[in-house]
């Protein structure tokens, strides 16, 4: 076979490549993970009794609030860099927003409150349980979202990992958001960021061994 016939044979009836396929799988993953993470929330540890109280859900808005900002910006920052030879820098800049705002909150809420206080709303009753149970509960949401940047072809690995650590990580926070009663902004940005934190860590180490072609 002459060059000129493979080429023009390699070329015939190309199907069109779907551009947004990824961004459905992604989507469908972060959804999924979604549900789960509610679900083994409420199912493992309940939600809180004092839903209706003004200052509960207040809180639980806020916690909610910073949760979904951190997995819809790094979901959206994921579906770029999952395409070969995509890096999109400055997107990493916007994951850091909603923690650098509720480190923010919590600097305003610690210096209006007497610093005999702060210990208490740096710890709550309830930040072994926070440490625990937000990395366990992303386990699976994690699972799903790796699943689907494998059907891509990310080229930084360990970038897209800890991303896919910090998705997970923000859907467990928000599942876990649900039960929490520790209404305290120092709280919220310690145990919360720190626990997305640690999945973002996870992530960066898991990354490139999960995600290799």
């Amino acid at each position: 076979m002459k060059t000129g016939d493979l080429i023009n044979m390699l070329t015939t009836n190309i199907e069109a490549v779907d551009h947004r396929q990824v961004s459905r799988t992604l989507a469908a993953a972060v959804a999924g993970g979604a549900v789960i993470a509610l679900g083994a929330a409420l199912i493992m540890l309940g939600g809180r009794s004092n839903i209706r109280s003004d200052e509960a859900l207040a809180f639980l808005i806020v916690k909610l609030t910073f949760a979904v900002a951190v997995t819809l910006l790094a979901s959206v920052y994921l579906t770029r860099l999952v395409r070969p030879g995509v890096h999109w820098r400055g997107w990493m800049a916007l994951v850091g927003v909603p923690f650098a705002g509720i480190v923010g909150l919590a600097a305003i809420s610690l210096a209006n409150a007497p610093a005999l206080h702060w210990q208490a709303m740096f710890m709550g009753d309830e930040w072994l349980e926070c440490l625990l149970s937000i990395p366990i509960i992303a386990i699976i949401p994690f699972a799903l979202v790796i699943w689907a940047v494998r059907q891509a072809a990310p080229t930084n690995l360990r970038r897209a990992g800890a991303l896919a650590g910090v998705v997970a990580g923000g859907l467990s926070a928000a599942g876990y958001a649900l039960h929490c009663t520790a209404d305290s902004l120092p709280f919220v940005a310690v145990w919360y960021g720190g626990t997305i934190m640690l999945c973002t860590l996870g992530g960066a180490v898991l990354g490139p061994r999960l995600l290799r072609w």
